[in-house]
C-alpha cells in the first residue's frame, strides 16, 4: 500500500491518495500572495508533534527548506490565502493525516 498527497492551490484542498485513489480529501489555507506556496514534487522528510508557535498540533517538513504540512493556531485562516508559502490545516486533520502518512510519502503541488 502506497500513498501520496495531492495539494491543489485553487481548490483549496490536500488530497490523500492510497494506491493512486483519492480516500480522503482536507481543506487547507495556502500561502498569500507575496509568499505563494510553491507548485512541484516534494517529499515528506520530518514529523514533529506539537512544534510550538504558529504550526498548531503537527508539522510535516518537505524537502524544501522552511515549507511543509501543519496544523494552525489559527482555525479562521482554513480556506484562505494567509501562510506564508505552507500547507495549513485543522490540527485535527494533520493529526489524522500523519498517524497515515510515512516520512518519504510524495507530495505534489499543483495549481489545479
Amino acid at each position: 500500500m502506497s500513498y501520496r498527497i495531492i495539494v491543489s492551490i485553487n481548490k483549496r484542498q490536500l488530497y490523500l491518495l492510497r494506491d493512486d485513489i483519492v480516500v480522503r480529501g482536507f481543506p487547507v489555507g495556502i500561502g498569500k500572495m507575496l509568499t505563494p506556496t510553491p507548485t512541484g514534487d516534494y517529499t515528506i522528510i520530518n514529523k514533529a508533534p506539537n512544534p510550538g508557535g504558529p504550526y498548531g498540533a503537527m508539522w510535516m517538513g518537505l524537502n524544501k527548506p522552511g515549507y511543509g504540512i501543519h496544523g494552525t493556531d489559527a482555525p479562521w485562516s482554513i480556506g484562505k490565502q494567509v501562510s506564508r508559502g505552507c500547507i495549513r490545516m485543522y490540527n485535527d486533520d494533520v493529526v489524522e493525516l500523519s498517524k497515515i502518512v510515512p516520512i518519504g510519502t510524495r507530495v505534489t503541488i499543483r495549481p489545479n
